[in-house]
């Protein structure tokens, strides 16, 4: 298979074409799909899973707090307490799933939420253990 990259002009030719257009994403090639005036692109979940954990670096702070611990991740809304720190990044979890699941349904639209579209992805993209 070539290593070029794999552009379809149309909805029609990339139904027409479905399974190669998975193949040439699952090979890591570029692979970008045009409807009407936007073009998508088809990737790899696992190496775009990669790319986000590289590009989106985690800041979360964890600091002592009232006996317990508390996880903070700056610049977002999110934050996750315990009784342990394990508690607490347990917590923060749970909080960056209900998080991307509100994105999701409905932040998303909201201005001062679009800039974490990484991070849900990356989110949505990764299991708890990566995440951690």
């Amino acid at each position: 298979m070539p290593s070029t990259a794999c552009h379809y002009g149309s909805y029609t030719a990339a139904r027409s074409n479905f399974r190669e257009m998975l193949d040439a994403a699952h090979s890591g090639r570029v692979t970008t799909l045009d409807r009407e005036n936007e073009r998508y692109v088809v990737a790899d979940a696992a190496l775009l899973q990669a790319q986000l954990a590289r590009l989106v670096p985690s800041r979360a702070v964890v600091v002592a707090e009232g006996g317990g611990w508390t996880a903070i991740l700056p610049g977002t809304p999110l934050a996750g307490e315990g009784d342990s720190v394990d508690d607490a990044v347990s917590d923060l979890l749970d909080a960056l799933r209900e998080y991307a699941e509100d994105w999701n349904d409905h932040l998303r639209l909201a201005p001062n939420h679009l800039e974490h579209a990484s991070l849900v992805l990356l989110v949505d993209l990764s299991t708890d253990e990566q995440l951690r």
